[in-house]
């Protein structure tokens, strides 16, 4: 977490998650400031469903640690990411997502303004 003014520093395999409705999972966030948002999510059997629609909120980057994902995006491509693969989506991409039990991704948002 933050160790100092704008330092952040976590591990992957951190055992502080925190539950979160949309995307139904669970997540830990690294750091959170004007700008930019990142952190790690992770899929939860009996939480996360087989298939869940999303929209980019902003320009979004996953680096995918754990399991496999497939991303349709609405009008272009499906994705079918796998453990070190790496995907960026555009702000207000729609897809439908899909996981493995075991998934689990780290994940970076732009925010709004950020850069415009």
């Amino acid at each position: 977490m933050e160790v100092e003014p704008g330092v952040f520093v976590t591990a992957t395999s951190t055992e502080e998650w925190q539950p979160i409705a949309h995307p139904a999972g669970e997540i830990h966030v690294l750091c959170s400031e004007v700008g930019l948002r990142a952190g790690l999510w992770r899929s939860v059997p009996g939480i996360t469903p087989q298939q869940l629609q999303w929209t980019a909120p902003s320009r979004e980057v996953k680096l995918v640690l754990e399991g496999t994902s497939r991303i349709e995006i609405n009008d272009g491509p499906t994705l079918e990411l796998k453990a070190g693969d790496i995907a960026s989506l555009p702000k207000g991409a729609i897809a439908t997502w899909s996981f493995s039990p075991d998934y689990k991704e780290m994940w970076i948002l732009e925010e709004d303004g950020a850069g415009d």
